[in-house]
């Protein structure tokens, strides 16, 4: 990108958000006035959002090298925050997240101590560093540090093994909010969904991705808070509901007790939906404190590891700026994270409180299974209601929804405007598409740049190497998109899982890369390899062998056992094979002085 587009940047969005809340109002205005139906406005907010991005991606096409992988290494230290924001901010947090703490409580609170706690990890141990360094991707810094073909391709398996988990659950997100605003089956909503991140991100890389993903940020915040603020002020909590939600959870216990949470059990079952029966509980002490611990500290090292999102922070113009975008990062991520529970107790509120209009349980079941939101949420799979008792009344444990919904359902619940809704899903969908645009660019750019170029075919000239990337980009999305499709976990499950993978296999070879010169090539790959393994074999065994789970770890933490052998395997087998050479030392040095040029050349 030319200086006078970087010099631009602030008056360049700030035109775009006006722009964005023009359209806002006008949807507003279509609906209040021009009887605009909901489902039009949905699909409009979608479109609209969409061709914006994709004119973005368009816009941004390069067959730069440099600006294809790392935008240039001129994105500003605010920006690169914002889009740093939208990549981390994905269909788990957007549109999943509150889900689990509304359905699981406290215990889901570990994904936000440990997603929000990962960034000190990176600000400490990987950003600048990395950025010192130089390198393109992280399997690239993995080869070059430790040196050989086989450090490199077992870094490049590990990331796309965790990167590819991570898509799927991308595009499960892009599906779900595609199938309820087009009224279309899930299986169809992700090939849209897909259609959709691919534009993005095909023709620009990294460039593209960075300002679609600044764009994205700026709708998803918005559509995150706007409904929030609106409940909490409705229900007379006030208009700054991160503060009210205390009170409101007080509300909510009182209302569980009066529908008999914890005593009424389900007596049906519908596949991937959930009853609202588990009682509200204090955080207690014993297995429920260590499993909160694990998880949160598994969701740390992960975060720590992800190669989308150490990415960012080789296209910052120097070491300084790529520690100040961490702290813009999180400052961004921070003001989602501190609203989901909020959002999770005034959507509970809602539906559980008699006395509002939008309460359903303890109403006559006619009566819920007429409400518009009832049925096209139930004509795509994602709710149930049955009167299983035949009384008449729906009861707390005969209303089922998936939890991957509660976010995008919130403003039907609620009974807010269809344009509200339609803003939702906007944000989920701009959610969901800017972190799997990092994770498809994550996947091809390692496959095209560190196992096509730096192993199979050194001789590859630029415009060879940008074609792989783009086709491997559409292989691998139509890989992600069927996977989705089958729907094997939940988006909250997958995404764990890819954090555990990234874990058990890069967390320690990148951290002793940046801190312990002793460690070598030897290690490198017996702590990549056997940690990747160990949590692997863990999860097959206890998820689809029937095996035992061993210390309460289940599959949301398997890093706990991936980690270990990780680190014990890297050191052991370091110390007793030869240190590495004397250059590999000095750069290890370079790389870890904030000042200077980058310890690799620009042409490596």
């Amino acid at each position: 990108m030319k200086n006078t587009f970087i010099d631009n940047l602030p008056k360049i969005y700030g035109m775009y958000t006006g722009g964005f809340v023009a359209f806002i109002i006008l949807m507003a205005l279509l609906e209040q006035y021009a009887g605009m139906s909901a489902d039009t406005i949905g699909i409009l907010f979608i479109a609209f959002t969409v061709f914006i991005y994709a004119g973005i991606g368009w816009l941004s096409r390069t067959m730069q090298v440099e600006a294809y992988y790392v935008a240039g290494r001129q994105v500003p230290a605010v920006f690169n925050g914002m889009a740093t924001a939208a990549d981390w901010m994905s269909g788990a947090s957007f549109v999943a997240m509150a889900g689990g703490i509304y359905f699981g409580g406290h215990g889901y609170l570990a994904f936000v101590v440990g997603w929000t706690g990962g960034y000190v990890l990176v600000a400490s141990l990987m950003a600048p560093f990395l950025r010192k360094f130089g390198c393109y991707t992280v399997p690239d810094f993995i080869g070059t540090r430790y040196g050989g073909n086989t450090a490199r391709l077992l870094a490049v398996i590990v990331l796309v093994v965790a990167s590819f988990t991570y898509v799927t659950a991308q595009i499960n997100a892009t599906g779900t909010i595609a199938s309820r605003a087009l009224q279309i089956p899930f299986e169809v909503g992700v090939w849209f969904g897909l259609l959709g991140i691919l534009l993005c991100s095909m023709l620009g890389g990294m460039r593209a991705v960075t300002w679609t993903q600044v764009a994205q940020y700026i709708v998803l915040i918005i559509a995150y808070l706007l409904p929030v603020i609106w409940m909490s002020n409705k229900q007379g909590f006030g208009l700054i509901p991160q503060f009210a939600a205390g009170g409101a959870v007080q509300e909510v216990i009182k209302l569980e007790a009066l529908h008999q949470v914890g005593t009424l059990l389900p007596t049906e079952s519908f596949a991937g939906l959930k009853a609202l029966t588990v009682h509200h509980v204090d955080a207690g002490t014993g297995m429920a404190a260590w499993s909160f611990v694990t998880l949160a500290f598994c969701m740390m090292a992960g975060t720590a590891s992800l190669p989308h999102i150490l990415m960012r922070y080789f296209t910052t113009p120097s070491v300084r700026s790529a520690r100040q975008s961490v702290a813009w990062s999180l400052l961004f991520i921070f003001l989602l994270y501190f609203t989901a529970p909020a959002l999770a107790t005034f959507t509970k509120l809602q539906l559980l409180n008699p006395d509002l209009a939008t309460g359903i349980i303890g109403k006559a079941f006619a009566d819920v299974q007429s409400l518009d939101w009832i049925q096209k949420w139930s004509n795509v799979g994602f709710l149930a209601i049955s009167d299983s008792n035949g009384d008449g009344i729906l009861q707390i444990n005969e209303f089922f929804m998936r939890g991957d919904i509660v976010v995008l359902a919130t403003p039907e619940i609620a009974g807010l405007p269809a344009v509200i809704s339609g803003l939702v899903a906007a944000g989920g969908m701009a959610a969901a598409m800017s972190t799997a645009d990092g994770l498809l660019l994550a996947i091809a750019n390692a496959l095209s740049h560190d196992l096509y170029y730096k192993i199979v075919d050194p001789s590859a000239d630029t415009r060879k190497r940008l074609i792989v990337a783009r086709i491997l980009l559409i292989i691998l999305g139509a890989a992600g998109a069927f996977v989705a499709s089958l729907k094997l976990t939940s988006i909250l499950g997958a995404v764990a899982w890819a954090f555990d993978f990234a874990a058990s296999g890069l967390f320690f070879p990148l951290v002793l890369g940046v801190w312990w010169k002793r460690a070598n090539t030897q290690g490198a790959i017996a702590g990549m390899a056997l940690g990747f393994l160990a949590g692997t074999a863990y999860l097959v065994n206890i998820q689809w062998l029937g095996g035992e789970v061993w210390f309460g770890i289940d599959h949301l933490r398997f890093a706990i056992i991936g980690m270990p052998v990780s680190l014990i395997a890297m050191v052991v087998v370091s110390l007793m094979t030869p240190e590495p050479d004397a250059e590999t030392q000095r750069m290890v040095d370079d790389m870890r002085i904030p000042k200077g040029d980058t310890v690799l050349s620009a042409t490596h």
